[in-house]
């Protein structure tokens, strides 16, 4: 005899979902990616390096509750890598640099790039967050779910 699990369903977004106004999601990624706030645009969504206000300063958002955690810094790691990967390819087959001028170039570089990106992805994750009403930003408490017993 087969028992049927009832779970609740986890939903995301906007109207077409989960009956809810449906926020813009490129452009909350795009307001992230500068720095501002995802609702409004115009407050700033960062205090310092990537701690991120309480609240948005303009329009009262509050945003202490987000969860980008290590999603912004494994999406640079990718980004970076592909960068810097395709141009190390691209100058090693058109040139004949040492491995010393390698070294002093891309290691600079990798590390410069992905200081210069960490806070514009972490702001553009956190749009997307805002944007599909996750981590607090629909109105709910975050709650630790448990795996249903078998």
């Amino acid at each position: 005899m087969a028992r049927q699990l009832q779970m609740e369903d986890q939903v995301f977004g906007g109207e077409h979902h989960s009956g809810r106004v449906a926020r813009p999601l490129w452009t909350a990624m795009k307001r992230g990616l500068l720095g501002r706030c995802p609702h409004c645009g115009e407050g700033k969504l960062f205090r310092a390096y990537v701690k991120t206000v309480d609240k948005c300063e303009h329009c009262g958002e509050e945003l202490y509750h987000h969860r980008a955690d290590d999603l912004p810094a494994y999406l640079v790691v990718v980004i970076v890598g592909h960068i810097v990967l395709g141009a190390f390819m691209g100058v090693e087959a058109t040139s004949t640099l040492s491995t010393w001028q390698h070294i002093l170039i891309w290691v600079p570089l990798t590390i410069l790039l992905a200081v210069v990106l960490l806070q514009p992805v972490k702001g553009a994750v956190i749009g997307l967050q805002w944007a599909l009403y996750m981590h607090g930003f629909g109105g709910e408490e975050d709650v630790i779910e448990h795996h249903p017993e078998a």
